[in-house]
């Protein structure tokens, strides 16, 4: 059905019954839908009130934060919905920090005060004072075996009269919405912290464990979410590998990342933490990535603006350097003929794009709900990844 002429549709869609309504909604990218809500009250009841996709079905968003290093005002924020196959322009950040992190459908400051917000339909919400106050951490939000909500921050510095305080860094916190309250809980291993920038942690939520993997290192430990310990370090690092980015994706943990001139994805055993290849990304959209002006440069250190984030079935990879327009490609995991991967180009962001001094970007499932009802992500002061 074409979402050119939605008025055209009206009167069709209104000889069916609700449910067949219904059923063909739900299967439209969410673009179209808000469009279409400008149809009827009839169609915009409908769709409001369309229940989320599981996640297994809802193939996630990309996101991208820029934050101006001079005024808020030239801040922006796009979306990739790949669906439509289409960039989406946000409104900019209403938040007047630059220490945002973004995870499970929400944006998070975290300092100088730690605040929260649905991504779509922004409502910040601050939290009691965190212990440790971060820069830059690691952070999820994870469902408990009592089916409530919470948060996790792992690592970060924090900086006092420009040193970085290297025990501090290690700090692991757990807020409780609830009871707007943070817990300390056992901290990094020690091994975390020898000869490592806070910057070169990467993380994943898979089956109640947050991993963490160190790309100077290569090791990975996991953090239970029940017991709330640490697991033993292992290292991770598939031959020639110069830097990855661990994901949790279809049913996996999936590690992407640079060998040589090569972009290649991982699946990633859990318990022996041993490594599968299992898709390579196609050299023209690799250099496709990065400006090639020096056709003679062969220095592998023109990838290290590559970032890498995935979920659901999707992985994104894209360039965040500042001066460029973020060129990304996206791979589905068994999207292909026989199950095998499937990779192609993002479209080009929309046009006029600003220079940032920092890029905020991760991707997330969303709903209709996420566009109507941003009410609904917060219940009881919780929150609802």
């Amino acid at each position: 059905m074409s979402d050119n002429n939605p008025e055209i549709e009206s009167s069709t869609f209104n000889t069916l019954n609700h449910d067949v309504t219904e059923s063909i909604l739900f299967h439209l990218p969410i673009p179209s839908l808000v469009r279409f809500t400008l149809v009827s009250k009839q169609w915009r009841s409908i769709i409001t009130s369309l229940p989320p996709p599981p996640p297994s079905s809802s193939p996630p968003w990309l996101f991208l934060f820029g934050i101006h290093n001079t005024s808020s005002f030239h801040n922006q924020s796009f979306a990739f919905d790949p669906l439509s196959n289409s960039w989406l322009r946000l409104p900019p950040s209403s938040s007047s920090s630059d220490h945002l992190v973004g995870s499970n459908r929400f944006l998070f400051t975290t300092a100088p005060r730690f605040s929260f917000s649905p991504i779509l339909k922004p409502n910040w919400r601050f939290t009691s004072p965190v212990l440790f106050p971060r820069i830059n951490p690691l952070l999820s939000v994870f469902t408990t075996l009592s089916n409530s909500s919470k948060l996790i921050l792992v690592g970060g510095s924090s900086r006092i009269g420009g040193l970085v305080d290297i025990e501090e860094r290690l700090a692991v916190q757990v807020y409780d919405p609830v009871l707007d309250s943070w817990e300390l809980c056992s901290p990094l291993p020690a091994d975390f912290r020898s000869g490592q920038d806070h910057q070169t942690l990467t993380s994943a939520l898979f089956k109640r464990r947050f991993y963490v993997f160190d790309n100077y290192s290569c090791f990975i430990s996991s953090f239970c979410l029940d017991s709330y310990s640490w697991s033993d370090v292992q290292t991770l690092k598939p031959p020639g590998l110069l830097f990855a980015f661990l994901n949790s994706c279809n049913g996996m943990l999936v590690l992407g990342g640079m060998c040589g001139f090569s972009f290649n994805l991982w699946s990633i055993e859990e318990g022996s933490m041993e490594f599968s290849e299992i898709a390579v990304m196609p050299e023209d959209l690799l250099f496709g990535l990065v400006d090639n002006e020096d056709e003679e440069e062969e220095d592998s250190n023109k990838f290290r603006s590559l970032k890498c984030v995935g979920s659901g079935n999707l992985v994104y990879v894209f360039n965040d350097d500042c001066h460029k327009k973020f060129p990304a490609c996206v791979c589905e995991i068994g999207g292909g003929e026989n199950g095998k991967c499937s990779w192609r180009r993002v479209p080009c962001l929309p046009s006029p794009v600003n220079k940032f001094h920092k890029v905020v970007s991760f991707c997330s499932t969303v709903s209709i709900s996420d566009v109507f009802h941003p009410e609904d992500a917060h219940i009881g002061g919780s929150i609802r990844g």
